[in-house]
């Protein structure tokens, strides 16, 4: 009696019941997957820099391309037993279980984190263009805006998570997970030293800017590949990545620009924002809401 009760209160985690996958395997795939999408935005013979419309149009199609090929890695080099167990596209965060909770919740908690940049812009009416349509119509003509909240945010989640996560979590377990991908989705993101170099910038200031960038996009990594393991969800971490793409860096320098007490009251909701992100964090990614026992044990 006592070990059917024992049984019952085990962990409900898919990873657990399959064959472990070599780390030199795993780690080696996505590598290659790393490599392959970086590459792929090098590939033409364009003397354009990386925001003229026909570099943006080519990179679209390459890491769409990409995008095709990296559910291979995923599909080869898992155990069969997996891929018994779970449908190929669950595998991937493709999930209709919890799907509009990993829409909203993810955002919002997002949000949160952003308190302080979002009451700045609400505080100088910025927000208001986005109720206006003529906004979002030129927007979806704009191809850099399109790269920036649509196909960058898509085609990197898609291969940095959803096609990596489904491997290293078959030689690791998911809180290391978290601390290993996004290793290469930083370090994937050090290549726009290339282009500055390229554009004349001084080898010292394009080091610096790809050192600040290595760590805020390594960082972003650990917060994203955490979304999508404990919802299950591909959509969670793509929503959020478009609106940080948004978001941006906070604009520090705007902050002294306001009146002393409009200051004070902005640094505080920045720091009420960020603690408050903290503490809701593990509560709105409870896996539980998004029925996901697929990437992290109830």
């Amino acid at each position: 009696m006592n070990e059917t009760n024992e049984t019952k209160m085990e962990p409900n985690y898919i990873f657990d019941d399959v064959p472990r996958i070599s780390p030199l395997i795993t780690v080696s795939c996505c590598l290659a997957m790393s490599v392959l999408y970086v590459s792929s935005l090098y590939i033409w013979n364009n003397k354009h820099n990386r925001d003229h419309p026909a570099t943006v149009k080519r990179r679209f199609l390459s890491v769409t391309v990409v995008m095709l090929i990296t559910p291979i890695f995923v599909y080869k080099f898992s155990s069969k037993e997996l891929l018994e167990k779970i449908p190929f596209y669950e595998l991937l965060g493709l999930r209709w279980h919890g799907l509009l909770m990993a829409i909203v919740i993810p955002y919002l908690l997002t949000m949160l984190l952003f308190l302080g940049p979002l009451c700045v812009e609400l505080q100088n009416d910025t927000m208001k263009v986005f109720m206006d349509i003529n906004f979002w119509k030129s927007s979806f003509k704009n191809i850099l805006w399109i790269r920036n909240h649509i196909m960058a945010p898509l085609s990197e989640e898609f291969v940095f998570r959803a096609c990596m996560m489904p491997l290293i979590l078959q030689s690791f377990s998911p809180v290391t997970a978290v601390f290993i991908t996004p290793l290469f989705f930083g370090v994937a993101h050090v290549h726009h030293i290339v282009e500055r170099l390229s554009m004349g910038m001084e080898f010292t200031t394009a080091l610096i800017i790809s050192i600040s960038q290595l760590t805020y996009t390594t960082l972003f990594g650990f917060y994203s590949a955490y979304l999508f393991l404990r919802t299950g969800h591909f959509v969670a971490p793509f929503l959020v990545h478009a609106f940080c793409n948004h978001m941006g860096l906070p604009d520090i320098q705007e902050l002294w620009q306001q009146h002393l007490w409009k200051r004070i009251i902005l640094i505080v909701c920045y720091f009420v924002g960020f603690i408050a992100w903290i503490f809701v964090l593990p509560i709105a990614t409870q896996p539980t809401l998004y029925a996901n026992n697929i990437f992290w044990p109830y």
